[in-house]
């Protein structure tokens, strides 16, 4: 008897810890210097891309770093915080690029972010985004680890989007079927 216990036991234990290991993605940090490596498709072609940010208390910006074109762009704290656009742009007009107030660069904003986890949707550059809760989780990783992201993809296109669960920073780590053909996906952070 106290064997068969002991056996159910560590069948549990062991189903617990399990869950437990599985339960935990990777949720990427944005913190002063955090460098994220991304590839990106261009219209056809393929590049790196490389953003190092800049995070103070009057904007947060990105050193973008790619073939030769470095700029830094740069996200006013309104944006940050309830911005409802997504910049494309690739640094090449200017050496530092100030955004409007409501244009952000690889992430949504906060209120967007909110608005997806609140209501499993959220409206950005005119287009709603609607969470896709059937997606396989196991899809996005990093250097071995599953980034804890959420999928939505687009009502007016087919453009499908992977953002991170992260209320404070919420960084686009993949988009797909992007009909202006920039289709980044992030494979590197250092902090």
């Amino acid at each position: 008897m106290m064997s068969k216990m002991k056996n159910i036991f560590l069948v549990i234990l062991f189903c617990a810890i399990y869950q437990t290991t599985i339960a935990q993605n990777y949720v990427p940090t944005l913190k002063n210097n955090t460098q994220l490596h991304y590839v990106c498709k261009l219209h056809g072609q393929t590049r790196t891309l490389q953003l190092t940010a800049e995070i103070s208390k009057n904007a947060l910006a990105f050193k973008l770093e790619t073939r030769g074109v470095n700029s830094k762009i740069v996200m006013l704290p309104e944006a940050v915080k309830s911005g409802n656009a997504l910049s494309f742009n690739q640094g090449e007009y200017a050496p530092v690029l100030n955004l409007e107030s409501n244009e952000t660069f690889f992430m949504i904003s906060q209120s967007a972010y909110q608005d997806l986890v609140k209501n499993n949707s959220f409206v950005y550059n005119n287009t709603t985004y609607v969470l896709d809760k059937s997606y396989d989780k196991n899809g996005i990783s990093i250097d071995g680890k599953t980034i804890d992201a959420l999928h939505v993809k687009a009502q007016i296109d087919e453009t499908e989007m992977w953002i991170i669960k992260n209320p404070e920073f919420p960084l686009i780590c993949k988009i797909i079927k992007n009909p202006l053909g920039i289709n980044p996906t992030l494979v590197k952070v250092v902090d």
